[in-house]
């Protein structure tokens, strides 16, 4: 009797498989593909290839309104190569193919062998999705791939026409055939397959768009399935904004909650103590030395609207604000993205942590449980949503005014939405006229419409932290804004001034002449004292305009051959056919 690897073997045991790499063996295929329940635990292995739990919360951590306390390799010139290049990882692939192939039983319907056929081709277009973004061009492989197979093994690249179709053609018999109602929120159902589309579409659409690729099909044909795809989930699907009882905390719930939250989450990652599975989303988010101390900037924070829907940096004194004047009357957002005047932990007060976190001031805290307990180890139990209905009504949006059709309802339906919820009491319910130099200037310097303008500061604003920043840059054709946008924070309007950040009556912070010692700096205990520089190995230092700024003594690079990682050496050494991605060759 032939035997095959069960899948959760395979996905510990070769986490770094390629493409010419075999199963080894272990349950037999009658167990696995003859029966719902066999199908239904291989199937179940797939949700571990999509992230690993530990980095759900980490998407952003390489982004460019983020100040961390190192520069990723990819950041610095001449640091990266092929030599480091990873992900051309095929384990996964090949474990998906398996069920689409095997999936065959007599002994099962139609419907329950579409089902679970649905479920592997979503995950393969998951998959492949991840690896055209990553490196453009990559093969495509529809079945199990056998030692003999050496025509594939050393075959060229696909063409992004070829996968891309392919994918959108996985996704739409996904949608088309599973009939899970997704559970607790941690499966995927039909509905998240649609919404991957709208993440797909939109994506390669603006991608072509913006990188002039001229291939068979266009921006617009992209643009269109991203909308369609979008108008059926939010006229028939059974998502909604959540809105909590305090519009204040409506949207942090959404990232606190020990369940997914299933009104707005569509797919989510759930943690359990009494199972063992937890995360370290307070450690690696209040860490001094385990996380990367990520800090927002100031050009991202200005970003964020007032309450009464005009831009911040419309306030005649914006940039002269005190870090609690600025987060006066603002997006309820702020609050429930950074720790702001009033947030407090364990019942303490809990202003921006300067003396083993910050760089900016602005702290965030959108995955963190407020108690402190959690702070020291994988203690987390909060759930971590990887697609919200959010997204689905900003890709919508996005894709609409793209193709030059969004209109009144529309707008109301999906930023006015997300708006309402955030509290802002103004142009929720009407088009923008008005381009906001601020925003466009800052980033977006190459769009004029006012509408697409606004549509990507929600976005921006929306889904900070959730991991689709820098995947936003690359397909805008925006990467210069990781070399560039300042990392700079909160106005100091004087050295050795003692700061009381969020105005309860006690100081929180003092910053000074770094050329002077820190014992020579009087400051009530508890306050912080941040050495502004005065050394070469402080990267603490402030602008000409009194604003800390952040690592700009190490210049981030950024060159148009970053829009795609290099193929990994070791993989074209096994295949030269491969060829390498442009400027990235020695």
């Amino acid at each position: 009797m032939k035997r095959i690897l069960f899948i959760p073997i395979i996905a510990l045991l070769f986490s770094s498989c390629e493409l010419n790499e075999l199963p080894k063996a272990s349950a037999t295929e009658e167990d696995i593909f003859g029966t719902e329940n066999g199908l239904k635990n291989y199937s179940n292995s797939f949700y571990r290839d999509i992230t690993s739990r530990s980095d759900a919360f980490k998407g952003d951590a390489m982004a460019d309104y983020a100040a961390v306390n190192s520069l990723n390799d990819f950041m610095v010139k001449g640091a990266y190569s092929a030599e480091i290049s990873t992900g051309w990882s095929w384990t996964a692939l090949r474990n998906i193919n398996q069920m689409i192939v095997k999936c065959t039983s007599p002994q099962l319907s139609d419907a329950v062998k579409n089902n679970y056929i649905g479920i592997a081709r979503f995950f393969r277009a998951w998959f492949y999705y991840d690896k055209v973004v990553r490196f453009g061009d990559v093969p495509w492989v529809d079945h199990p791939l056998t030692v003999d197979e050496t025509d594939i093994l050393h075959a060229p690249r696909d063409s992004r026409e070829l996968v891309m179709k392919r994918i959108m053609e996985d996704l739409d018999f996904a949608y088309a055939n599973i009939t899970g109602d997704g559970g607790d929120g941690t499966l995927i159902n039909k509905w998240t397959a649609l919404g991957l589309k709208t993440r797909v579409a939109l994506f390669e659409g603006t991608f072509r768009k913006y990188h002039q690729l001229n291939l068979a099909t266009t921006p617009a044909d992209f643009f269109k399935m991203a909308a369609d795809a979008g108008k059926i989930l939010m006229e028939t699907g059974p998502y909604s904004v959540y809105v909590a009882n305090d519009l204040k905390l409506s949207q942090r719930q959404l990232f606190v909650s020990n369940q997914p939250v299933k009104q707005e989450v569509m797919f989510g990652l759930a943690f359990s103590k009494d199972q063992a599975l937890m995360n370290d989303a307070n450690w690696w988010w209040t860490s001094a030395t385990y996380g990367p101390r990520l800090s927002l900037v100031r050009p991202f924070i200005n970003s964020i609207l007032n309450l009464d829907g005009t831009p911040y940096t419309d306030r005649p004194n914006y940039q002269t604000e005190e870090f609690y004047e600025e987060c006066q009357n603002r997006d309820y957002r702020l609050a429930q993205l950074i720790r702001t005047p009033g947030y407090k932990r364990g019942g303490e007060a809990a202003p921006p942590n300067f003396a083993s976190y910050t760089y900016t001031g602005y702290q965030p805290i959108k995955y963190t449980l407020d108690d402190p307990y959690y702070d020291n180890g994988a203690y987390n139990i909060n759930a971590v949503p990887l697609m919200r209905y959010a997204e689905i009504l900003l890709n919508y949006a996005e894709a609409k005014q793209e193709l030059g059709q969004l209109n009144l309802t529309d707008w109301t339906k999906t930023i006015g939405a997300l708006r309402a919820r955030a509290g802002i009491t103004s142009g929720n319910n009407s088009l923008p006229t008005k381009v906001d130099n601020y925003l466009k200037n800052t980033f977006f310097p190459d769009v004029n419409d006012p509408v697409l303008l606004e549509i990507r500061r929600e976005r921006q604003v929306e889904l900070a932290l959730e991991g689709f920043r820098f995947n936003d840059l690359k397909r805008w054709k925006m990467g210069s804004s990781m070399a560039n946008l300042a990392w700079t924070g909160i106005y100091v309007p004087a050295l050795e001034k003692l700061m009381d950040l969020d105005h309860d009556g006690k100081p929180d912070v003092i910053f000074y002449d770094g050329s002077k010692s820190a014992s020579s700096i009087t400051a009530p205990s508890g306050v912080a004292k941040v050495a502004i520089g005065g050394g070469s190995k402080n990267f603490q230092t402030m602008t000409t305009d009194n604003h800390l700024e952040w690592y700009k003594a190490v210049p981030r690079s950024w060159e148009d051959k970053q829009y795609l990682y290099p193929v990994p050496a070791t993989a074209i050494v096994k295949n030269p056919n491969l060829a390498q991605n442009p400027g990235w060759t020695k």
